[in-house]
């Protein structure tokens, strides 16, 4: 029976990477309202004290702390330290990520490889920490911030676009691995989002009229909108609640329908 108890998370701890700000931070806060304790890292010790700030002015008590999610031995000392000081983690959100819009014949193989590390990578080793946790537990919920590009290619993001395809699949064998162990894992695939990072993209022209890429958005959107944070809140609470205790190796794309989308005729 379903009721408002399957989508608490009371007694949770709950990691979300890289969450100092953006989706991030909008997930850790909803899965605070929904009684989850917050742990967070961030790469170096500026964005976490920020962090720490953001949170306790939204009346949030988080645990923060700095970790490079690429470096597998400080990661495996990071969650042995949150462990330790708050609690096996029941929840992980891997949401730490980044991304270089550069031409394909532009890019070297080594920011190629940066972005796989951060985008790809860190999810892996992040996992693979928390997992043993969970299995003693008997149980645990994964969560990988996918992206729409990792159904869709663009020009310019090659290397997110490989890294975050290759999420998608991580994301199924995690299940395909752990599912017998009453561990989750699922992705949210974001669509166009309105973030302070975004925010030059939605800037009005001088001459009152929306800039070229908002159009693009706007026209390429059923719901002729961008999403916000909050928008992806519930899906996130969903899928670290027990009310998805049945969904597995699924990518819940929150994107205002952009992907089931042809685009108007011309």
């Amino acid at each position: 029976m379903i009721t408002d108890k399957s989508f608490r998370l009371d007694g949770k701890v709950a990691l979300i990477t890289g969450a100092s700000y953006g989706i991030g931070f909008a997930i850790a806060s909803a899965y605070a309202s929904m009684g989850a304790t917050i742990v967070f890292n961030d790469i170096n010790e500026e964005l976490m004290n920020k962090g720490l700030a953001a949170y306790k002015e939204a009346g949030i008590t988080a645990h923060g702390y700095v970790c490079d999610v690429t470096d597998e031995a400080a990661v495996a000392a990071f969650i042995a330290k949150v462990e330790q000081e708050v609690g096996t983690v029941d929840i992980l959100v891997n949401n730490a990520g980044i991304i270089k819009r550069i031409p394909m014949l532009d890019m070297s193989a080594d920011e190629f490889r940066k972005v796989i590390d951060v985008d790809l990578n860190a999810p892996f080793i992040v996992s693979k920490a928390v997992i043993p946790g969970m299995l003693k537990k008997g149980h645990g919920k994964i969560i990988n911030i996918c992206s729409m590009m990792s159904e869709l290619g663009r020009e310019t993001v090659s290397a997110y676009a490989a890294a975050k395809g290759g999420l998608k699949m991580l994301t199924r064998n995690i299940c395909s691995e752990y599912g017998e162990a009453n561990i989750q894992c699922n992705g949210i695939g974001p669509g166009y989002i309105a973030t302070p990072q975004t925010a030059p993209l939605r800037e009005r022209q001088p001459d009152g009229s929306r800039h070229p890429f908002d159009q693009f958005i706007i026209a390429k959107t059923p719901a002729a909108r961008w999403g916000t944070t909050d928008d992806l809140m519930g899906p996130a609470v969903f899928l670290a609640s027990e009310a998805s205790d049945f969904v597995n190796g699924h990518i819940l794309y929150v994107d205002g329908g952009i992907l089931a989308y042809i685009g108007k005729q011309p």
